[in-house]
């Protein structure tokens, strides 16, 4: 039996990159998938249902979450991956640069948990799996803001997993470390390969690292791991 037969699963970003290869492996494995992007679909499958929405806009979640509650009648997983960055300076960081990256990075992943909580309370099971990154331990320069909704994205699933707890809902995230994709084409490559360098296992992290704990989280014999942060590579 594939390891979702049977589970609805809603990926935030599930256009490309990181949030791309989630969604892939959930229809892989036998769910349903819902897909919220800016953009427009780049995933074809039966299963695969995308709802184009801006997660900077808090409004339009809420009215995503809407037309769900229109179509499905269970949500047993999410993952919150969709996040914006801007590796820049402090002192020459655009104001509205900052505040896009707390409103996708932080705000987004609130109001999606909170609106899905309300499935999984009917279902009394679900999981919450936050994309952290290692920036939250590293903290390297010019990251200051994205560091800092990484770090607030743990902290509200610990604080969420006690409220979802006796809904039987876990909350977890996992801090990615560097992986091939769009942001990261964003950043010098000599600074990323430095940085790498420096981790216990000096490499870049593979869809199999990510994958494997996003089933570790998901996984019905997880219910009791919950409020927990785990970074790939040796970050700590």
């Amino acid at each position: 039996m594939d390891l979702y037969s049977g589970k609805t699963a809603l990926v935030t970003g599930a256009t490309r990159g990181v949030g791309r290869i989630i969604a892939e492996h959930f229809l892989s494995e036998g769910a349903s998938v819902i897909g919220f992007a800016r953009g427009e679909p780049s995933l074809t499958a039966a299963a695969y249902h995308h709802v184009q929405v801006d997660l900077a806009d808090p409004m339009a979640i809420q009215k995503a979450f809407l037309g769900l509650h229109k179509q499905i009648t269970r949500l047993d997983i999410v993952v919150n991956n969709a996040a914006v960055l801007t590796s820049q300076y402090a002192m020459i960081m655009p104001p509205a640069a900052a505040q896009a990256m707390v409103n996708v990075n932080l705000l987004a992943p609130f109001i999606v948990s909170r609106e899905a909580a309300k499935f999984m309370r009917k279902s009394k099971w679900g999981r919450i799996i936050n994309i952290g990154s290692m920036a939250v331990s590293l903290e390297p320069i010019g990251d200051s803001v994205y560091a800092a909704t990484k770090a607030g994205l743990s902290t509200l699933a610990n604080v969420m997993a006690k409220e979802f707890g006796p809904m039987n809902v876990t909350c977890n995230t996992l801090g990615i470390t560097a992986i091939e994709s769009d942001m990261l084409s964003q950043l010098p490559r000599d600074k990323i390969d430095a940085i790498i360098a420096g981790l216990p296992v000096p490499r870049f992290a593979t869809a199999a690292d990510i994958l494997n704990v996003v089933d570790f989280f998901a996984a019905e014999a997880s219910s009791y791991v919950t409020a927990q942060t785990v970074f790939l590579g040796g970050v700590n």
